[in-house]
């Protein structure tokens, strides 16, 4: 598709012209009658000028298809004249999707191209989870003069995809809400464990290896120990998508939804390597939703879901929401017993909300609250204190808040709030 106007380069330049001219004739002065001349000659010129008929081919490649989040990307983008008229002037804007932070180089280029002849432009990207796909080059043209430019899309399909690896190395510290396979979280009910529970009268059929021998021969009473418990959990991972969530601390850093869906690949490996059931969810324009379940295939599936589906995009999509909607689709869908892990920055107080709706109802929430806030002005500072105070209160509630510093680790935070709560609460 082409768009051909004026520029206007040379608008006045015949009435400033024709004065010159007259000026010189009257005040008999050659060199500003010349240049009166000059003016009107170049006036001419433009006003006759050709449309400019660019034939350009344009080839991109990248240095990795696959990249892992936050990895350089070089990207090199050749554009030739394939015509048979000379260019005189051909300005070049590559297509760099939104999500891919230009970090050195430039995505322009300003040349002239005879026939045959092509140019070169280099840069580098950094690499944000996700599907990625380049626009089209944009192309504009001048003629000789720059009076008339011819403005083009050029295609050249390229595309990258940024799947993160996922896991964490220290346990997320689940609620005791269970389910009745066997896994990792502590209950209060006796049976087969390893941490102990309590003794009682022995019952026919019990296992040799839970008698207390100790006891029946000191004192001749045969008993069975019992052990706490360990079952599987069923969690949804919940991740707070809506416009709102995407703050950064600034115009270069990464915004709370990216750290968010982070937190959330690591959560949710981390759960199913555990052997707990574990789902994914969103909370934005884009509804997305698979329900808790197991094994390698499950975790794929997770995974691709994070790192290519809209509703995870690291910016900001244009669809509506409606929150009482959404959350109603999402109360729907919950199994009984599962918990929920809440991935939300707390930046208002529909998220605080929304943890306390879903734990009122018997879905134990744990919160994980990326911080996107600063402290450089004072709005920023109420910004930051707001958000402190809604993580009081949802404490105070008795719902967990994992309050994650994004300049720290992931795994500091959960390991500091093991630290505090002992693993289940």
């Amino acid at each position: 598709m082409k768009s051909i106007r004026r520029t206007n380069r040379w608008r006045g330049i015949s009435g400033v012209a024709l004065l010159a001219g007259a000026l010189g004739v009257l005040f008999s002065r050659p060199l500003v009658l010349l240049s009166g001349v000059v003016g009107v000659a170049f006036a001419a010129y433009a006003r006759t000028a050709g449309t400019p008929e660019p034939a350009l081919d344009v080839t991109r490649t990248v240095s990795d298809g696959e990249p892992l989040p936050g990895d350089e990307v070089q990207v090199r983008l050749t554009v030739e004249n394939v015509g048979g008229s000379m260019l005189a002037d051909v300005r070049v804007v590559d297509g760099v999707p939104d999500a891919l932070p230009v970090v050195s180089g430039s995505a322009r280029l300003g040349t002239a191209l005879r026939p045959g002849k092509s140019a070169t432009l280099t840069y580098a990207v950094e690499a944000e989870r996700g599907d990625h796909e380049f626009d089209p080059a944009t192309a504009i043209v001048r003629d000789f003069s720059g009076a008339i430019e011819v403005e083009q899309e050029v295609e050249t399909e390229t595309k990258l995809r940024c799947v993160p690896k996922l896991g964490t190395t220290v346990d997320v510290p689940l609620r005791a809400q269970t389910t009745q396979y066997t896994g990792r979280v502590t209950t209060d009910a006796g049976g087969s464990g390893v941490e102990f529970h309590a003794t009682r009268e022995y019952r026919p059929g019990d296992p040799l290896s839970r008698v207390d021998w100790n006891r029946l021969a000191r004192t001749g009473e045969v008993t069975t120990i019992d052990f706490r418990e360990e079952r599987a959990a069923s969690v949804v991972v919940l991740v707070d998508t809506r416009e709102k969530a995407y703050l950064s601390r600034d115009a270069e850093s990464r915004n709370a939804v990216q750290y968010g869906v982070d937190a959330a690949g690591k959560v949710v490996t981390k759960l199913l390597d555990a052997g707990d059931r574990v789902g994914l969810a969103s909370l934005g324009p884009e509804s997305c939703w698979l329900a808790p379940g197991a094994g390698h295939d499950h975790q794929a599936r997770a995974r691709s879901l994070l790192a290519t589906h809209p509703a995870f995009a690291p910016t900001p999509g244009d669809g509506m929401f409606y929150p009482t909607t959404r959350l109603k689709q999402i109360r729907k869908r919950l199994p009984a017993s599962t918990q929920v892990v809440f991935v939300t920055p707390l930046c208002d107080d529909f998220g605080p909300d929304v943890a306390r709706r879903l734990d009122a109802e018997g879905h134990l929430v744990t919160v994980v609250s990326p911080d996107p806030t600063a402290t450089d002005t004072a709005g920023q500072r109420f910004a930051r204190t707001q958000r402190k105070h809604r993580v009081s209160k949802l404490r105070q509630a008795g719902i967990r808040v994992v309050d994650w510093d994004v300049d720290e680790q992931l795994g500091v935070a959960l390991a500091r709030m093991a630290r505090v709560t002992g693993g289940v609460a």
